[in-house]
């Protein structure tokens, strides 16, 4: 892990994982001092870690710490949206996104996972060379990501963090875990790194539907300033035609928030207060 990279300051607990200590101890102190309050204090503690363990699995929850949905109020004033492309890169549709963008002036974070970016190690640097953000998706996207423990996170991000400063030149600021997904472990980790979460206001679940308009219409719905998009150029879906659905939906995104007077800029940029 790189010394430079790490936060000598405490993690600040959140209050529901304060709660949760507290009612262990409460728990386990009730089992030893009154007689009989064993199967009450082991059905708390099961219900607490039940809690614990649903947050986890909801990627917009901050019960876990602190987790990005939506840009900071300042940005309402400035009339900004971010839209994040995650998974990527791929040759296949990264480069056409890119020229998507830049025709309708309009900037995006890419949430990269950096062995793809070493694989593309130009492709990366044109993302950033082009005026947008890459951003901490790990550094393999692991499916058992979630189960990891405080190493296993640290050896992941840390990792994905040194390879993507070295071959863009700019250390990320945000992580997005994969699915969204993480457990109490996650956030003293981000927080050495300086790592802020970053998950979504919404997303078209374009892993999975191939209908551009079915896309389309869930990341439109109730569209506002301040909103983070979801979208994938790693793992598209594929239309009937075969073509990956980012390309058909995001014409149709840029040319919705032109329409609405909204600017889509990067997160380092939509985040400042």
């Amino acid at each position: 892990m790189s010394s430079a990279a790490v936060t000598s300051e405490s993690w600040p607990w959140p209050p529901a994982m304060r709660a949760s200590a507290a009612l262990h101890v409460a728990a386990i102190g009730a089992g030893v001092m009154v007689p009989g309050a064993w199967p009450w204090a082991v059905g708390a503690i099961v219900l607490n870690h039940a809690l614990i363990t649903g947050a986890g699995l909801t990627p917009r929850s901050n019960l876990l710490g602190p987790n990005v949905t939506r840009l900071p109020e300042a940005a309402a004033g400035r009339r900004e949206v971010a839209i994040t492309i995650d998974d990527g890169p791929e040759p296949e549709v990264t480069s056409r996104v890119l020229d998507l963008l830049d025709a309708h002036g309009q900037r995006a974070t890419f949430f990269c996972i950096a062995e793809r970016v070493l694989a593309h190690p130009e492709l990366a640097r044109e993302i950033v060379a082009r005026g947008h953000s890459i951003q901490n998706h790990t550094a393999r996207h692991r499916h058992n990501f979630s189960f990891l423990g405080p190493r296993g996170f640290a050896n992941e991000i840390a990792r994905a963090q040194d390879i993507l400063t070295e071959v863009t030149g700019q250390r990320p600021t945000c992580f997005r875990a994969p699915a969204g997904l993480r457990n109490p472990f996650l956030e003293p980790v981000l927080h050495r790194l300086g790592l802020s979460l970053v998950s979504w206001t919404r997303r078209g679940f374009d892993t999975r539907e191939g209908d551009p308009a079915k896309v389309m219409a869930r990341l439109a719905r109730n569209l506002q300033v301040r909103d983070i998009l979801l979208l994938h150029d790693g793992n598209a879906a594929r239309t009937a035609e075969g073509k990956p659905v980012l390309l058909e939906v995001l014409p149709l995104l840029l040319e919705r928030l032109r329409a609405d007077g909204l600017r889509a800029v990067t997160l380092p940029e939509g985040m400042k207060l």
